[in-house]
């Protein structure tokens, strides 16, 4: 029964304060089962999008709890992200993350040193060799309304393995094509060594983003080996169905294990214990591509934060 199905942890955290944080950690990660020997390379992977708005990036105490655990596994650690514009340490010093990483011995990396992924549509994307080369990735997502995607979770913050700007290119190479962008989120997700996936759902971002919505009070900390199950879980805690999420039906269609609500078990708190009644998303969604204008733009304005 239960035994082969996903685990999945939900935990009531009202704030961020630090001491509950390592606690709920602690609790999510023993009972969903995750191990870590001495040793281990482990990349976390937080959602550092932007520096404009700390609410669009996972809190700093999620992923300094979520490290000071590790190391005290003895594992040995990275934090890293490839911001779209910009660098992690940036949008590190940005959030307010920076000092909190460095009393651990941590400094912030950006995702780089590209490697071509081929593509099941015959093209190709440049993913990170930093998240291939570790033993295991622990990926940290920040739950958001998207204004493309309508809301995104623990597999789509796994995009953030591809370096750079080369996220924006994507959207401009392949946008037009109706679900192209779906497949690639998911194979690049594929492609990663992830072995836990903790999401901030503590106050994510509901009415638009994927930068610049409005914060929602869910109280949720939530856990899991499987990143489909985890935003499995959170689309039914949502109210949504995969006709209403794409990137979830694309899922459903290639049957990965997790796409299913009879896939997951719960654990800890029950999801009935959450009220996302007044979480809002978005009522019209933006077209996957970029515009050329904009993505030139963008590839200045990164430029000149990595020099300035």
């Amino acid at each position: 029964m239960n035994q082969n199905k996903e685990p999945v942890a939900y935990f009531r955290l009202l704030e961020y304060e630090s001491t509950f944080m390592d606690a709920a950690i602690d609790l999510i990660l023993e009972e969903t089962g995750f191990k870590i020997n001495p040793g281990t390379k482990v990349l976390v992977k937080p959602n550092l999008v932007s520096a404009r708005n700390p609410l669009a990036c996972t809190h700093p105490n999620v992923t300094i709890s979520l490290c000071r655990y590790l190391l005290d596994c003895g594992a040995i650690v990275t934090v890293g992200d490839s911001p779209s514009y910009g660098t992690a340490a940036q949008v590190s010093k940005a959030i307010g993350m920076t000092s909190g990483l460095a009393e651990l011995g941590i400094t912030p990396i950006t995702l780089g040193r590209p490697v071509p992924l081929k593509l099941s549509f015959g093209k190709s994307i440049g993913i990170s060799r930093d998240a291939l080369e570790t033993d295991m990735i622990i990926n940290v997502p920040k739950l958001k309304a998207h204004c493309q995607f309508l809301v995104t979770g623990a597999v789509k913050n796994l995009f953030g393995t591809v370096v750079g700007f080369r996220k924006a290119l994507a959207h401009t190479r392949f946008g037009e094509t109706k679900g192209l962008m779906e497949k690639l989120v998911l194979e690049v997700a594929a492609k990663m060594p992830v072995a836990f996936n903790l999401m901030d759902a503590i106050y994510p971002m509901h009415v638009t983003g994927p930068i610049s919505g409005k914060p929602f009070a869910m109280s949720l900390l939530a856990g899991s080996p499987n990143a489909y199950a985890l935003d499995t879980a959170i689309y039914m805690l949502l109210g949504l169905s995969p006709k209403k999420v794409l990137l979830w039906k694309e899922i459903s269609n290639q049957k990965i294990r997790g796409y299913d609500p009879d896939h997951i078990k719960y654990v800890i708190e029950p999801p009935d214990d959450f009220d996302t009644t007044d979480f809002q998303l978005p009522e019209i969604l933006s077209p996957m591509e970029f515009e050329v204008v904009r993505l030139v733009k963008g590839r200045v304005k990164s430029l000149f934060n990595r020099i300035s």
